[in-house]
């Protein structure tokens, strides 16, 4: 949200001379000074589509990490390294068996075919997600 304060200046201008002028020509000017607030703040839309990629960022994030993770051979008994390989291998799932390998192994490390196919699948999801509430926006 934006507040801004915006200041509006009115001048009229009278013709008629004020009474005990030094001089006749000399006019009156008025000023009014008109203070307005103007508060700008995002639509249902932008707001909708702000979560989108919020949520999405955080699955993205434990995929890459899980692919990270995997890759340098990370301590499978750490209790942090496996609430990440646990947590993301709900979102990994949908997509295990997609093509006919889903790791690829060279000694420890292991590169995980089907976490690179999720990461892509979730953007696209996200893609589409966010697309939808672009058709469904009102603004200008």
């Amino acid at each position: 949200m934006v507040d801004e304060e915006r200041v509006v200046e009115e001048k009229s201008v009278s013709s008629t001379p004020t009474p005990g002028a030094a001089y006749p020509d000399e006019t009156v000017t008025q000023r009014n000074v008109v203070s307005e607030s103007v508060r700008h703040s995002p639509s249902g839309a932008e707001v909708a589509r702000r979560w989108v990629v919020w949520v999405f960022g955080i699955i993205q994030a434990l995929i890459a990490l899980r692919i990270v993770l995997l890759l340098i051979d990370a301590n499978q008994d750490n209790g942090l390294v496996q609430f990440i390989y646990n947590l993301s291998a709900f979102f990994v799932g949908p997509f295990e068996g997609v093509l006919n390998t889903n790791a690829i192994a060279s000694g420890a490390s292991v590169l995980d075919i089907a976490a690179l196919v999720a990461l892509v699948g979730w953007t696209i999801l996200e893609v589409l997600i966010i697309a939808g509430i672009g058709i469904m926006r009102r603004e200008p």
